[in-house]
């Protein structure tokens, strides 16, 4: 069992949110059925979680909902915590490197304010 967080800006912004608020009704029962499955299952198979190569511990929940592909990337804090920083609807084959830019600079930012509590 895990459990999935969204992360929050410093100023309480949660963008995972506004991404989710973006999304039809229909595609986002999809992502919420995808999140507890992510949350439900000891081993997730790999076309719904992936490990990132080459990023700084980024792991990638994926999305596919009719043609349209999701992502929701995020970081792992613990054994069983994830923690969600960005999301964004896949238009190329690779996942975008700005998106795994951002999601490195936010798991820094999380970790970092953990430090100083």
């Amino acid at each position: 069992m895990r459990t999935i967080i969204f992360y929050r800006t410093l100023t309480g912004k949660c963008p995972v949110e506004q991404f989710l608020d973006n999304l039809s009704s229909k595609q986002a029962q999809k992502v919420t059925w995808v999140l507890k499955l992510v949350e439900d299952l000891d081993f997730v198979p790999g076309n719904y979680l992936k490990n990132l190569v080459n990023t700084n511990g980024i792991l990638e929940i994926r999305i596919q909902f009719g043609k349209d592909i999701f992502r929701l990337l995020g970081f792992q804090k613990g054994r069983n915590i994830v923690i969600l920083t960005n999301g964004f609807q896949k238009k190329t084959q690779k996942t975008p490197f700005q998106e795994i830019k951002l999601a490195e600079k936010r798991k820094r930012e999380y970790l970092d304010r953990g430090k100083k509590k």
